[in-house]
Parts: structure tokens; sequence; C-alpha cells
């Protein structure tokens, strides 16, 4: 709320309000109507016993401001509960019509008798809860002021008299402003704490959605890659090993049968990686031994074999860092075999360092152009996949006419 109480501000009300999302919110001061309804009743019979037992005026001149004070019950009842009950705003000309009827109800029996005052603290809130704040403090100074003037130009009192009255109304009334402005700013920082909290629930629950989905994209593209190094390649070798075979069972029945080893072999290692791949666990290659040790294994399933040589102190290294670098040489020697060409050899070495491990995968075939757009997923998946451990993975091929130049595949680990 704006501290400069000359500019018009929206309606406010006391008893609640109308969260960002449309619902209602639900606050001390929104709980229940019932206080208020209590507490207009406690001070309507406090104001009519001070009314009757006061010495001045008359009795008659008492019971009319009595009279016209219980008109304000049935009023309040039937008109002024059912605004209050509304969002704030909701019916300004009705709220206008209320507190007009209730202050031409209120004003002449406060004329009549002065006790008749002290109702002032039950009205006091209604002004706040129907009128923006400006009307609002306008509304009070009428409630709280004019009674007096009335009242000592109906019956004349000693001047002393009229000083204390006018002073206790005026202390009325910046009482009645002031905890009524406090209130409201207080209110308002509820509220504006509240669409706080709701927005941040909601970013919450956004940044969650996200991350659910991130996460799933991330493990999709996981899945993809340990399928595309594992399975994939393997079926290719299943398929390359029939092709084989078939062209080979008339004319050289002993390299079929060794290939037909081979085919079962493979199938082995593929239903074992299948098998890795659900429970989570580490490649079926790691399973049995070192990262050396893994890496001739698959060299050996090359056909023809590559060659492994390993350089370094030899030490057990993170997990996730040796699946890297035997994935790194699954893609690598699956590429060789599939457009290296016929008759490539490969090499692989493995040399560990004092704070890295560097993979290296040769061929001896006809190259290619790195640069030339790639729609296959493997070069692009074993970059992606030394990334995630901090590493690099560089091709090194020329393309062209003359002697094959091969081509190098070089991932850097690093070593924690």
């Amino acid at each position: 709320m704006s501290a400069d109480l000359q500019v018009e501000e929206p309606p406010r009300r006391l008893n609640g309000f109308t969260g960002t999302a449309g619902a209602r919110e639900s606050h001390v001061w929104d709980r229940a109507f019932g206080p208020w309804d209590l507490y207009f009743g406690v001070v309507w019979v406090a104001t009519a016993a001070f009314v009757l037992g006061a010495d001045f005026p008359a009795p008659s001149y008492r019971i009319a401001a009595v009279a016209l004070l219980a008109l304000l019950v049935p009023w309040y009842a039937w008109a002024g509960r059912p605004l209050l009950l509304m969002d704030p705003g909701a019916e300004p000309g009705l709220s206008l019509r209320y507190l007009a009827v209730m202050l031409a109800l209120f004003l002449p029996a406060a004329f009549l008798v002065g006790e008749t005052r002290l109702i002032t603290f039950a009205l006091a809130p209604h002004c706040f809860m129907l009128l923006p704040l400006r009307r609002a403090i306008g509304a009070m100074a009428v409630v709280a002021l004019l009674p007096v003037a009335g009242w000592s130009l109906l019956w004349r009192p000693a001047g002393h008299i009229v000083f204390v009255n006018a002073v206790g109304s005026f202390v009325t009334f910046a009482f009645s402003a002031f905890f009524g402005v406090w209130i409201i700013r207080i209110i308002e920082q509820s509220q504006e704490r509240a669409s706080l909290i709701a927005e941040l629930d909601a970013s919450r629950e956004e940044v969650a959605r996200l991350s659910a989905a991130q996460g799933a994209h991330a493990e999709r593209e996981r899945m993809s890659r340990e399928i595309h190094d594992t399975l994939a390649q393997g079926f290719t070798s299943l398929l390359m090993l029939v092709q084989a075979v078939q062209s080979e069972m008339d004319t050289d029945p002993e390299q079929a049968h060794r290939h037909l080893e081979l085919m079962a072999a493979t199938a082995r290692q593929n239903l074992a990686e299948a098998r890795a791949l659900v429970s989570g666990g580490a490649p079926a290659d790691l399973d049995a031994g070192s990262l050396p040790d893994a890496v001739r294994r698959l060299a050996a399933r090359q056909v023809p074999p590559a060659a492994v040589s390993v350089t370094g102190e030899v030490r057990p290294l993170a997990a996730a860092l040796e699946v890297v670098a035997l994935r790194s040489c699954q893609e690598a020697l699956s590429n060789a075999a599939k457009h290296a060409g016929p008759g490539a050899r490969c090499a692989v070495s493995l040399a560990y360092g004092g704070g890295e491990l560097t993979v290296t995968v040769r061929d001896t075939g006809q190259g290619f152009d790195p640069a030339a757009p790639a729609s296959g997923y493997g070069l692009r998946g074993l970059r992606a996949r030394a990334a995630e451990v901090g590493g690099t993975a560089a091709v090194d091929s020329t393309a062209g006419a003359g002697a094959p130049t091969g081509t190098t595949v070089t991932v850097t680990l690093p070593i924690r």
C-alpha cells in the first residue's frame, strides 16, 4: 500500500481476500465471521446500556435513541453482513447505501444522547471493510466528529464539556484511522506473502516437472547410448557373421564353423550385456576382470582381431570411468568394422598417466571427413559419454584419393 493517503486505493477488507489462483484463501481473519457478529452485538448492548443509564437527557430522548440504534441490528443482519462477506469492491453501490442508512440511523441518536457514540467502535470496521482507504477515513471522520457537533448544537452544553467531548471524538477518530490503516497494511503484507508463496510453490512445481522431464530425457539418452554401444553392435556383428557363414558353408566349412562359434559367443555376450543393462550393473566384460582384460576380450571379438597395448601403471579406476573407456573402445571398433573397409586392421592403446587415461583406437581403413555432416549416433554419443565424466573425444581422419590414411579415435579421461 502506498503511504500517501491522498491516492485513491482499491477497496480493502479485514475478513479475507481472493488468492492469485482465484480460489479463496484461508487466513486467521477469514476462517469465520462469527467473531465480527459477536463484536457488533457486544458493542451494541454496551451502548444501549450506557444510553439507558445516562443522567442526561430525559428518558424519552434516551429511549428514542435506543430505538434508532435498535434499527441498526436488522439493517446490519439484512444488508451489512452479506456485503462484508463479499469480496472487496464487489458491490460498491450497495456498500454506499448500507453505510448511508447506517449513518442516517446513528447520527440522530448520537445528536440526542452523547453516550451513543460508543457504538462508533462497532461501525468503524464496516467503513474500512467496504470502502477504499481514503473514503473509509472520510467516513470515519463523519462517524466520530459529526455527532459531537450535532449534540453540542442541540443541547448547548458548557464550553469545557464541549471541549472534552470534542477531544474524545478526535481521539476516537485518530485511534480508528490509525489502527484501520495499520491492520489493512498488515493484511496486505500477508496477502503479498501469500501471493509470493503461491508463486514460489508454482515455481517449485514447474522446476520439479522440468527436472523430471530432464531426468527422463537424460535417461533416454543414456539408454540409447548403452543399447547402441552393446546390443545394437552385437546384433550387427551377428548379421555380419551370418552373411559370412552363408558364403562359407560350401567353400570353407571349417571357417564357417569358427564363425558359428563366434556367433554363439557374441550372442552370449549380448545376453550378458542385456542383463547388465536391465539390472543397471557394470558391463559384462568389466565384471570378469580389469579394464585392460575387458578391452582384450573386446578386441578378440573383432574380425580380424585388434591388437591391444597397455602402457603406464595399471590400476583400478572409478567404475564410471572404466565404463566410458570400454564403451569408447566398443564404439570405435564397431565404426571401424562398418566403415574402414575390407582388410583394415585395428589397434587399441590404453595409456595410464598420472592424471588421465588415454584410450586410442586406430584403423588402417579408408578414412573419412570428420567435418562432414553425420547422421549416425555413434561419434556424437561417444563425445557425449566422454563429456559426462569431464573428458574429451577427438577423431582424426582424412578422406580422399591415394593411400589410405586410416582413422584415429582418441578419448582422454581425467583420473580423480
